[in-house]
């Protein structure tokens, strides 16, 4: 099996009034006791800390990893008095103070406005592959799965206390970026590197790690980097997430040794099927890359695990997180934060019933 790793993006909320709080500096400080390879980090802002798991050689280690990270940092967030939420986006904002770091300042300068309020927040999966040339090759094969790992994962329905109707809002205040959406096909790293470097010549992007595709190999670790989800509620979910993920690269990596190169997607239908799921998630129609026409979501998910192998990948049939968020919030926004951050490091979460 290949190795996996995860990064878990979450916001800090204030405990009275809910809203998103900028405490991720003195949080930081306080994390310990993370397990070996893992590290903590802060994020374009400071209401965002991320955990990143090390380098796991089976599902089991990275969930104990994500359960000992998640652990970490809701007690040092209790510590500063902040609450760790697992979710895409905010459900309560506020005004928060520009970054002070270097990068994220030129991030903020450039891009103004549009990352005044981007709290948003992701579930990236990293699978090992051999080198670039193969992590290029992967993605082109993962294109057409994207919008169904979305649709599996959306866990972001609120913003500013309202339901936005969307099961990922995240994916929608993310595709304002350049180099954002499903990747385009690429025939090699190099002429990967090609597009990211004219980006960056034509000042759309800071630097060359700033692309926002929904997959693309990793600019820091010998991976293919799929960063579709939305946080996971749960560190099960984030778990789940990653196992399906790792099962489309095993399954890309034996169609590419078989000789099987990925065909070729409109990318228009594929900008399509990543809006559709970010709208409707699990539960509405779903946009078909192959033929290009509406299709049950359903559809979609069982023709992903035909794919990999039904012995290889399980779905449970879970509600999404968007789905328990919607359930939370019957009682108030401030009813669904508290829930989330109870949520953050159970199995399930209180009040939702085991699928």
């Amino acid at each position: 099996m290949s190795t996996v790793g995860v990064e878990e993006e979450f916001l800090l909320a204030d405990p009275v009034t809910r809203r998103v709080t900028p405490r991720a500096a003195a949080v930081l400080k306080r994390v310990n006791g993370l397990p070996a390879g893992a590290k903590a980090h802060r994020e374009l802002l400071d209401t965002q800390v991320e955990f990143a798991s090390g380098v796991c050689q089976d599902l089991t280690e990275l969930h104990h990893q994500l359960t000992a990270g998640r652990r970490a940092l809701v007690e040092a967030a209790g510590e500063e008095g902040a609450l760790v939420v697992p979710s895409g986006t905010p459900v309560l904002s506020a005004p928060v103070p520009p970054p002070g770091d270097d990068r994220y300042r030129a991030i903020t300068d450039l891009y103004a406005g549009q990352v005044a309020d981007y709290h948003c927040c992701g579930c990236h999966v990293h699978v090992g592959v051999p080198d670039r040339d193969t992590a290029i090759a992967v993605v082109n094969h993962l294109r057409p799965w994207l919008p169904t790992l979305l649709a599996l994962s959306v866990n972001s329905p609120f913003a500013h206390g309202r339901d936005t109707g969307f099961g990922s809002w995240r994916m929608v205040e993310q595709s304002r970026f350049p180099g954002s959406g499903p990747p385009p096909r690429f025939a090699s790293a190099a002429e990967h590197d090609t597009a990211v470097d004219r980006l960056v010549d034509c000042g759309v992007l800071t630097d060359a790690a700033m692309t926002f595709w929904l997959a693309r190999p990793s600019p820091r670790y010998p991976t293919v980097e799929v960063r579709v989800a939305d946080t996971a509620v749960t560190a099960a979910d984030a778990v789940a997430q990653a196992a399906v993920t790792l099962a489309l690269v095993e399954r890309a990596l034996e169609d590419l040794a078989a000789g099987r190169e990925a065909p070729e997607f409109d990318h228009q239908v594929l900008a399509a099927a990543t809006w559709t799921a970010a709208r409707f998630g699990v539960d509405g129609p779903a946009v078909d890359p192959w033929s290009g026409v509406a299709v049950p979501a359903p559809v979609l998910v069982r023709r992903l695990v035909d794919h990999v192998g039904g012995t290889r990948l399980k779905l449970s049939g879970a509600p999404t997180g968007a789905h328990r968020q919607r359930a939370a919030a019957e009682n108030g926004p401030e009813a669904l934060v508290d829930w989330l951050a109870s949520a953050c490091i159970t199995a399930i979460g209180p009040g939702t019933p085991a699928p």
